[in-house]
């Protein structure tokens, strides 16, 4: 395992860190990285490429577990002292917001990963995204009516999990779509925020524990410190990137960040189109 090797797990890692969870689109980003870096190492293989992307993503995944411990402690009824307790996010809301996008996700799995993935669907889905995520900055109002994560409404989780449907399309952004839908339905930007993290371990731990099983023989001895490198990269830089999200989300709103899809989407046309 050379040292240049190494560092391709560590700069991947860190797009993924930094990515995942933004409403920026880590497929965007990666499409990128995977021209860039990925061909240059010639051990990486499609399958072997594959599994690596799967392991960071459980490292983006561990950190949102981190932030929000004590939330799924209480989801889970794991805490006597607010077990029961009215006016709290329940375990309920996130399965009823999960719901939508994971019906429609099992039955058009197939015909996503064989017609989706592809640049051109990919920066429609970075500009259309970006156009949604304007739009909910624009008439969202000055004023949520939900504060907090823990006063949303059944039917507010619901229908943020339909509108979570379109991060079906690559290049949408889970994250951008679900909390584009969460201000455009009455939640102030951090709620919507925190709900879309929350909702988010659930179905990406599943997928992605699902993946690995089928992709366990390329855990050989020679790729594990590939794999460790990756994993512990893109735990760091999302433990960061999700605290320093979080922290600015209400100030900044979602219109920065859409100007940067549009100027990412543009990036990805010159690289490739022209």
């Amino acid at each position: 395992m050379s040292v240049w090797e190494l560092f391709v797990a560590f700069l991947l890692g860190l797009v993924e860190g930094l990515t995942e969870f933004a409403p920026v689109s880590s497929t965007g980003h990666m499409i990128v990285v995977d021209d860039l870096w990925l061909k240059s190492s010639e051990f990486l293989g499609s399958p072997v490429a594959n599994t690596f992307k799967v392991v960071i993503q459980l490292g983006s995944i561990l950190a949102v577990v981190v932030i929000f411990k004590q939330r799924f402690i209480d989801l889970l009824g794991l805490n006597k002292e607010t077990r029961g307790e009215t006016g709290k996010l329940r375990l309920t809301h996130v399965i009823v917001g999960l719901f939508p996008a994971g019906v429609l996700g099992l039955l058009f799995e197939d015909y996503i990963d064989e017609n989706l993935f592809s640049l051109e669907t990919v920066l429609i889905g970075l500009v259309v995204g970006a156009f949604l995520m304007i739009a909910a900055d624009l008439f969202s109002g000055k004023k949520a009516k939900v504060e907090t994560v823990d006063k949303i409404t059944y039917k507010q989780a619901l229908s943020i999990g339909l509108i979570q449907c379109l991060s079906l399309w690559p290049g949408f952004s889970r994250s951008g779509s679900t909390i584009s839908g969460g201000v455009l339905l009455g939640l102030s930007h951090r709620a919507a925020a925190d709900f879309t993290f929350i909702m988010a371990v659930p179905i990406m731990m599943g997928a992605s524990g699902i993946s690995l099983l089928s992709k366990w023989e390329y855990f050989t001895l020679d790729m594990l410190p590939f794999f460790a490198v990756g994993f512990v990269s893109a735990f760091v830089f999302a433990l960061v990137s999700i605290k320093f999200f979080l922290k600015l989300i209400n100030r900044i709103r979602l219109i920065p960040f859409a100007i940067y899809r549009i100027v990412l989407a543009f990036v990805i046309y010159l690289l490739y189109f022209t």
